[in-house]
């Protein structure tokens, strides 16, 4: 899995960042950084619910 963010959308909402806090980190000033673009499997869950849950729909997830 390969996480993509289009940052025009994120408004820094953090919504990812409480369903995959591994992944995901929201700073103060509302930047989003993808800790691990290619998250491991275990983690896969969260990151679709990190997709899932997205108000802005700012984040795009490639399965191979």
């Amino acid at each position: 899995m390969r996480i993509e963010i289009d940052f025009d959308l994120c408004q820094g909402h953090a919504m990812c960042v409480e369903e995959a806090p591994e992944v995901f980190h929201v700073d103060d000033e509302g930047m989003l950084t993808v800790k691990q673009p290619e998250p491991p499997q275990e983690l896969w869950e969260a990151v679709r619910e990190a997709e899932k849950y997205c108000p802005c729909r700012a984040i795009t997830l490639h399965e191979s």
